[in-house]
């Protein structure tokens, strides 16, 4: 309703100010001046009504958005908003830490693994050199030596295959 007093002001303004224009080409005296003012004061007025009416509308929307605010049902709503997301937080915090878990045993199983292999490859190697200097007379000089390098160089590599059949063909020259 205001904005509709409004707008009427501003288009009933529109011939006064016309009118002022004509009366000044007429040139009739004091008249344009009269019609100038009042075209003004009601443009002036169209603008200014909705301006005040929304500066006296405020405290009321003020007064009913801080009932709002503090009434039980916002209240209730807001708790169960802080549950829910202290719940999604805790089991973000879960999932993360449980990730977390498995990531560092998996991690410690692996290095576990690999000391343990080395343990067992360098366990192996021993046993090969033992049969090497077993059997070392009855080899030639040049096939024990290589036999030697071979068990030497597959230790390095941690190639167990490698010095497993190393160890097979040891025993089958034996």
């Amino acid at each position: 309703m205001i904005i509709r007093i409004s707008f009427l002001l501003f288009l009933l303004s529109l011939p006064v100010l016309v009118l002022a224009e004509v009366l000044l080409w007429l040139k009739i005296p004091g008249l344009p001046e009269l019609a100038a003012r009042l075209g003004s004061a009601m443009l002036l007025s169209a603008l200014a009504i909705p301006i005040i009416a929304a500066l006296l509308a405020m405290p009321k929307i003020i007064f009913r958005t801080v009932l709002n605010y503090f009434s039980a049902g916002e209240r209730l709503r807001r708790r169960l908003l802080f549950v829910q997301a202290r719940q999604e937080h805790i089991r973000q915090l879960f999932h993360f830490r449980s990730s977390k878990i498995k990531y560092l045993h998996e991690l410690r199983r692996k290095r576990l693994l690999k000391a343990n292999n080395r343990k067992h490859i360098r366990s192996l190697s021993k046993s090969i050199h033992k049969d090497l200097l077993a059997v070392k007379k009855e080899l030639p000089k040049a096939t024990f030596k290589q036999l030697r390098q071979d068990n030497i160089r597959y230790r390095k590599q941690q190639d167990i295959e490698a010095l497993l059949k190393l160890q097979q063909k040891i025993a089958i020259l034996v």
